[in-house]
């Protein structure tokens, strides 16, 4: 069984806290994403597991043993880097021998295991090439060849595929995801991309300026965001400013009323993601009114935006089955929503549990 966990771990260059007393417990075959903007703090976060980086604070322990004093050769972890780190001037093969040549393997073990490691990433013929006779999806195969070799309790990955393009991305993905159950090895994957992210992980930890503000399973942190900042950095939402007085959401003349027990009297957000827009019956009292200024054809639905008078511009995702065009006017409702008080302290609400909205003064 071999799990990670972090207590405390803070990373500090001179005034600046790149990572704040983290704690993260990743279980045994669990493929963990650590997920956020440039700047956040998760690759620090993967080069202090790694080694490569030494903590200000805390302890890293695998399998319940601290490593915090081993350099990164004497930890049982292998990083795939964002650039593939591969010797130029090696054949494949030897690319993916060194490591075990250094830890003292025999001829025989060295070929049966390199030989077993390209047939695991699926390219068994590719021992006497070059790196400079691969593409960029072949080479990074490699490069996880090469880490997973030495079979390490953690596999570390630094956005291993950002230099990749679209479709090849997809690809390695499924892939890298076929293979890291296969081999049954506890992973960590480091990335910006929120699509990544959720098709890979068992679990997603959002850090945001060196914390982590969700752990969760990704279909919870795409439909339960605990913090404005994870609603809006995970799939695409429609934030809109409001008042809360008691029982109430005012938004310009709108009235939404809140579940009882939440009364409170302060700005707030509401969050409400673009699929969960319904169109209703033009003239409705319970509807947001306005103009559609641009529809966007995706494929297997429509990207709709529709100009409100007093919420700005709203997305909204309606099935291809809906005529909608340009310049007409739509009534929508909400079907669910957060509100969020002070970045935090989410309260969902589904439309089928409150009253329906009321609608003042409006033409």
């Amino acid at each position: 069984m071999s799990t990670l966990s972090l207590h405390q771990i803070r990373k500090q260059f001179g005034d600046v806290v790149a990572v704040h007393e983290m704690n993260l417990h990743v279980n045994h075959g669990e493929f963990l994403c650590i997920l956020g903007p440039s700047g956040c703090g998760k690759s620090t976060a993967l080069r202090m597991i790694a080694g490569f980086e030494e903590p200000t604070a805390g302890d890293i322990r695998i399998d319940d043993r601290s490593i915090g004093m081993l350099p990164p050769n004497k930890r049982p972890t292998a990083m795939v880097f964002q650039k593939y780190t591969l010797w130029p001037h090696m054949r494949v093969y030897e690319n993916i021998a060194f490591g075990l040549r250094l830890h003292g393997f025999s001829r025989k073990d060295i070929d049966e295991k390199v030989k077993g490691a390209l047939e695991l990433v699926g390219l068994p013929a590719y021992g006497k090439r070059f790196p400079s006779q691969l593409s960029g999806g072949e080479q990074q195969r490699i490069a996880l060849a090469r880490a997973l070799v030495l079979q390490p309790k953690i596999l570390l990955l630094d956005e291993p595929f950002s230099n990749l393009d679209a479709l090849l991305r997809v690809r390695l993905r499924e892939e890298l995801r076929r293979i890291q159950r296969q081999v049954n090895i506890t992973a960590i994957f480091v990335t910006h991309d929120q699509e990544e992210a959720l098709s890979l992980a068992d679990r997603i930890a959002v850090m945001n300026k060196g914390r982590i503000e969700q752990l969760d399973h990704p279909s919870r942190i795409y439909e339960q965001p605990q913090t404005l900042f994870v609603a809006d950095f995970i799939g695409v939402m429609n934030l809109l400013p409001a008042h809360q007085d008691g029982g109430e959401i005012i938004i310009g003349s709108y009235r939404m009323p809140v579940p009882s027990g939440n009364e409170y009297s302060g700005d707030v957000t509401l969050a409400v993601r673009p699929e969960d827009l319904a169109i209703v019956p033009s003239g409705s009292d319970a509807a947001w009114n306005g103009q559609v200024e641009h529809v966007i054809d995706l494929g297997h639905y429509r990207k709709v935006l529709v100009r409100t008078e007093h919420m700005g511009v709203l997305k909204v995702y309606l099935p291809k089955a809906v005529d909608v065009r340009e310049a007409t006017t739509l009534a929508l409702q909400p079907t669910r929503y957060t509100i969020f008080r002070d970045h935090q302290t989410p309260i969902e609400v589904h439309a089928g549990s409150v009253p329906q909205l009321s609608l003042q003064g409006m033409a």
